[in-house]
């Protein structure tokens, strides 16, 4: 249960109404994470259109990447709605629920390609701790394995996105819709 008020649909008007329209046409559904912004209805429209623009825009990552990147990010911040939300995305992509629900509790034990794990390890540590150490090194393997700077841009602001999205949901009580989260476009 929300830790604020939210207005639910039902009960929306005008420019709220208006954006819960427009989410529902776009993204097929209304999620809660959009509803818990009701009290501010503009700013669920910025975060949408960052959104979409991280997760759909023109990017050298590919789709399953950045939501990849969105479960872990997630997963360091114990935030289970958006691990469940991105992890069902992501199985759109990968089709294994097995290796989804692995790369959720501990990516290492994955074989995933050197690109992706090291986007993985990128994720676990802006998230864990922004000022890591080592970070020269990182970016400079992401670019031997052909990450230039615009993909290694997107991943962080990726990672940017989802700490702040993680800390909305858990700081003001974000639950799961009722079908857990199904049923979004993901292309």
């Amino acid at each position: 249960m929300p830790f604020i008020e939210v207005i639910d649909y039902a009960n929306a008007e005008g420019k709220l109404l208006k954006i819960y329209d427009e989410l529902i046409g776009s993204r097929g559904k209304l999620a809660e994470v959009h509803k818990i912004q009701s009290l501010n209805p503009p700013t669920i429209m910025a975060h949408m259109d960052l959104y979409m623009k991280i997760m759909f825009g023109k990017s050298p990552l590919r789709r399953y990447q950045r939501e990849m990147i969105a479960v872990i990010t997630s997963a360091n911040n114990n935030c289970s709605y958006c691990i469940k939300h991105h992890a069902e995305a992501l199985l759109h992509f990968w089709k294994e629920e097995d290796k989804v629900n692995q790369l959720a509790k501990d990516f290492r034990k994955l074989k995933l390609e050197p690109k992706d794990k090291l986007l993985c390890i990128l994720a676990e540590r802006l998230t864990v701790n922004p000022a890591y150490s080592g970070k020269e090194s990182l970016l400079a393997a992401l670019r031997e394995e052909g990450f230039g700077d615009r993909a290694i841009l997107d991943a962080t602001l990726i990672i940017a996105y989802f700490n702040f999205v993680n800390r909305i949901v858990l700081n003001l009580g974000v639950d799961l819709e009722e079908d857990g989260g199904k049923g979004y476009q993901y292309e």
